[in-house]
């Protein structure tokens, strides 16, 4: 009996401490579920189904290169990268949090860069941090921003 009553409050300690975590809201799995489209879209090589993720002001912040903003400046900007490089990157999502309308994602990618022009495989390490909007009920990412973890 004692046994039983003491796991109960530990049980209790451990979820108020937030030692366990919590069940993922709708909102967060939507969020998640965005993000990894994004990688799908991204190791597919499909401008349209990248897009499509963004919001029609999003932007793309990359390392070294111009901001790529708006559906425009987006397809541009992965119409390039998809001619000159091919991905197969695998992500692992750190954090999600939400508040009403809003979303930040962090995460971490790693896996193979293609460079096309030479066929040369690149094992690469990004982090990458997503900032998303909820519009009519769908999450799309309107900033992103990476870096190279290495």
């Amino acid at each position: 009996m004692k046994k039983s009553a003491f796991n109960r409050i530990l049980l209790v300690v451990m979820v108020l401490t937030g030692f366990i975590g919590h069940a993922q809201t709708k909102d967060e799995e939507a969020v998640q579920h965005t993000v990894l489209e994004y990688f799908k879209a991204l190791n597919e090589g499909n401008v349209q189904r990248i897009v499509s993720v963004f919001t029609n002001e999003g932007a793309v912040l990359p390392t070294g290169a111009p901001t790529a903003i708006g559906t425009k400046g987006l397809k541009g900007n992965y119409q390039y990268v998809f001619d000159n490089f091919g991905f197969d990157l695998k992500v692992t999502i750190a954090d999600v949090m939400v508040n009403e309308d809003l979303a930040m994602v962090q995460s971490s990618s790693k896996g193979t860069l293609v460079i096309k022009a030479n066929d040369e495989q690149v094992t690469e390490a990004f982090r990458e941090l997503f900032v998303l909007n909820k519009i009519n009920g769908t999450w799309k990412i309107d900033k992103y921003m990476y870096n190279q973890s290495k």
